[in-house]
């Protein structure tokens, strides 16, 4: 049997990258990075042209797992395009619950990043559309009358329920206030109620 074959040093500085900058935030430093990835400074800059390009490639990773995520999770709920939103806002507040939960990386990378043409700003923006189309695909197969503005509505109602989560650890599980306000989003709009379905309040 042959030992499984080491990454090289693009995919060591993406794991590395990955971790840290989600553990310490964006502004971990350089060496911290190379050093957790064993990777010469030269490959850092070979792959990714700086550091700042490896932390829009790890985005840009990240995105493609955490919307596989979010559509993993409506699918365990069933077709009920209702119950699949609900779900994963309960899913987020068992996430954002746990106690090595460190928060939301775009909405901390946007905040970290003052420079408005970091490309990481392009990658956060493409994963909140994504996400955002998402939410409204649902709210539209479920007859809501605005969609898109129950999107934008869900859309901060995650960042919000994930901030709290990182922010205020003492304020932990934000499930019951998340569950009902993502609730009255969801069936406000809906033409069969005219609000939160009686079962659920």
């Amino acid at each position: 049997m042959t030992a499984a074959a080491k990454p090289g040093p693009r995919e060591r500085l993406l794991l590395a990258a990955q971790e840290l900058t989600y553990t310490h935030g964006v502004g971990v430093g350089v060496d911290a990075l190379l050093k957790e990835a064993g990777a010469a400074r030269r490959s850092l800059y070979e792959h990714f042209g700086g550091k700042d390009g490896l932390i829009a490639e790890v985005l840009r990773r990240t995105t493609a797992e955490d919307l596989a995520n979010y559509r993993a999770t409506m699918d365990t709920a069933g077709d009920d395009p209702r119950a699949r939103l609900l779900e994963v806002v309960d899913r987020l507040a068992r996430i954002a619950a746990a106690p090595d939960f460190h928060g939301c990386r775009y909405l901390a990378a946007d905040l970290a990043l003052t420079d408005p043409e970091h490309p990481a700003h392009e990658v956060t923006r493409g994963y909140r559309r994504a996400l955002h189309g998402l939410f409204a695909d649902e709210l539209t197969a479920l007859g809501h009358r605005r969609p898109a503005f129950a999107a934008d509505q869900l859309l901060l109602l995650v960042d919000g329920l994930l901030a709290t989560g990182a922010s205020r650890p003492e304020a932990r599980p934000p499930a019951a206030a998340s569950r009902e306000l993502a609730e009255y989003i969801v069936d406000s709009g809906t033409p069969s109620t005219d609000g939160p379905r009686a079962a659920d309040a």
